[in-house]
Parts: structure tokens; sequence; C-alpha cells
């Protein structure tokens, strides 16, 4: 779950090793795609290109309260589309959100960084992926064509890791 039962992300999901890795991450992407519930609410969110999917829009637009991002709804335009709208035409995209954004890009990512809070559970909550409680998001990642990496740390403590899940690993 990366939410709980009110599809807010809880005190308990936030732990300063997977903030860091994060922030660290978004900062070397080129554009961050989320829906619209997701924002990553760091000193450098307002300065990064991004491309809100979202409803409110018939294909894409620009957002009036953020000149850096676009509004996208994959149901009147392509993802290439919106990525030109945005500028960006190569590079890393960071992709944050929840279930639904996450599907959508299911069989294109490269790398997927799968955190987990071994110690958290969030009954009722939001899952991070389409399919999810009925399998686990290691077996929906691998039935995508993604292969898990080495697991990295990010808090022994609270027994919090990132696993990279790589394509054709």
């Amino acid at each position: 779950m990366l939410a709980d039962a009110r599809n807010l992300m809880p005190d308990e999901l936030k732990f300063e090793g997977d903030k860091a890795f994060f922030s660290a991450a978004l900062d070397h992407a080129d554009l961050v795609l989320h829906g619209r519930n997701s924002y990553e609410d760091q000193p450098n969110s307002p300065r990064r290109k991004r491309i809100v999917l979202t409803r409110k829009v018939g294909a894409i637009a620009t957002d009036p309260l953020n000149p850096n991002a676009t509004l996208w709804n994959p149901a009147g335009a392509p993802f290439a589309a919106a990525c030109t709208h945005a500028g960006v035409d190569s590079g890393t995209i960071a992709v944050i959100g929840g279930p639904g954004v996450f599907g959508l890009f299911m069989d294109r990512y490269d790398v997927f960084w799968l955190s987990v809070a071994s110690r958290v559970r969030l009954p009722g909550g939001e899952p991070c992926f389409p399919g999810v409680p009925a399998y686990s998001p290691q077996d929906i990642l691998a039935a995508h064509g993604l292969h898990p990496g080495a697991p990295k740390t990010l808090d022994a403590a609270e027994g919090v890791t990132v696993t990279p899940w790589r394509r054709g690993a």
C-alpha cells in the first residue's frame, strides 16, 4: 500500500532515508510524471518540469498554476504529445503516483524502484499497482518483464529497503 484508506500518505510511511533517495532521484530526472493526488512537495518541486495526469482537460494544456507543468489526459492525446508540450524529447522520466499512473507505464519502465517498509501495514489502503493485494507488487513487476536487482537498505531500524526492478536484467 502506498497510502491509507483516505488516500493519503500517512506519517508511518515517511522515512528520512526513503525521502532522501526519492528526492535525489527526482533531482536527476528530466521530467516528473504524476497523478492529480501526487506531488513531491520538496524545495526543488516548483523548478521541475512535470506532466500531471488529469481528466480535467480534453487532451493537453499548460497548468495555469504552474508554468513548468503540462496537464495531460491519456484518453485525449498520446504520451509523446504530452512530452513534446512539456519540452522534453529525451532523458529520464520519473513516474510517481498511484496505481492508475503506475499501471499506464508498467510495460514501459526501464527500471522501477520499489520501496518496501516491511513493518508498516495499511489495512484498506491504496495499493501501489492495479492487481494488489491479490498479487504482490513483486509478482506484478515480474509479470511485466522486470527483474529484481540487489535491494538497498534505506532505514535498517525500520526495515525500509528499495529494490531496482529492471527490464531484461
